[in-house]
């Protein structure tokens, strides 16, 4: 059977040279729920919003302002309700998908649970055939963590608005993730890790238009991974690919967007054609048969 849900349409780009926006305040602490395990299993991600960039960098302002911010609420359609047709096969792929634990999808939706720039570059690194050097990519680390940001406004403005519960609240099923009460009180659509690594997949593309293809197939598995994960319904997440599509075209609109993807352009380039650390070959391998597997 295909997979679930299809890929979108690919964004276009286009760059200008204006001067980047100032740097603010400094960063929080690390959160230690990015890294600690619960009973053998990783905390799933807090919220994009509570979450630090850098840690140890400064703090950066979003693209966008208030003005020019889309308004997601008003763009994007509400989650299936009731008993929808849309609400029906929501619950049937949450219990489709549990019969996954063990499988090499699985293990890869674990692997996708760490989120934010550093962690999605890791997981475009089998796209790129290296890895990212992200202390030579200030300018690409800039353009993902100031895109977060805007990212974060967008998915927060429509997981306030809805406060749709997650799939695995009130039920034991299992999820690849702790079952935490952060997790549990966190709402579910759209999803912020398939928001993210949509965008992400748009910009990369841009930058590297001869993996475009490469690109969105791992950024459309990486928030399909939620649903395998369980903590996420499948209408979320094609929900964070349509917020994802918003907010990256309203940030073509923005003059520091465009100079910031200028830049990363002309040190990715630079970057590529220099020598670099591959990434694991048996961690390519296994990622490439696990993405070969429907999920449903």
């Amino acid at each position: 059977m295909s997979p679930l849900l299809p890929a979108l349409a690919s964004l276009a780009f286009t760059s200008c040279a204006l001067m980047a926006a100032p740097v603010l305040a400094q960063a929080p602490a690390p959160n230690a729920a990015d890294t600690k395990t619960t009973g053998g299993k990783p905390r799933s991600a807090p919220a994009v919003a509570t979450t630090p960039l850098t840690p140890g960098m400064p703090a950066r302002a979003p693209y966008l302002s208030d003005a020019t911010a889309p308004d997601a609420v008003a763009i994007l359609p509400p989650p299936p309700r009731g008993q929808s047709a849309a609400e029906t096969a929501d619950k049937t792929a949450f219990t489709a998908t549990r019969a996954l634990k063990g499988s090499a999808r699985w293990e890869l939706a674990t692997a996708d649970v760490a989120d934010g720039p550093s962690a999605i570059l890791d997981d475009f690194a089998c796209v790129l055939g290296r890895k990212i050097d992200q202390s030579r990519s200030p300018a690409l680390m800039t353009l993902l963590e100031r895109t977060r940001l805007d990212i974060s406004r967008a998915t927060r403005s429509l997981k306030e608005h809805y406060r749709r519960l997650r799939p695995f609240v009130g039920n034991e099923a299992e999820i690849c993730v702790a079952r935490t009460r952060e997790l549990g009180d966190a709402f579910s659509f759209p999803s912020s890790h398939a928001t993210q690594g949509w965008a992400y997949a748009s910009i990369l593309a841009a930058l590297v238009p001869e993996k475009a293809t490469q690109f969105f197939l791992r950024g459309k598995a990486y928030g399909e991974n939620r649903i395998v994960c369980g903590v996420h319904w499948a209408s979320d997440v094609e929900a964070g690919r349509t917020t994802a599509s918003v907010v990256v075209s309203s940030l073509q609109g923005d003059s520091g967007f465009r100079t910031d993807l200028e830049r990363a352009r002309v040190e990715m380039a630079k970057n590529l054609s220099q020598e670099g650390s591959p990434p694991d070959a048996a961690i390519c391998a296994r990622e490439t048969s696990a993405l070969r597997e429907p999920i449903l």
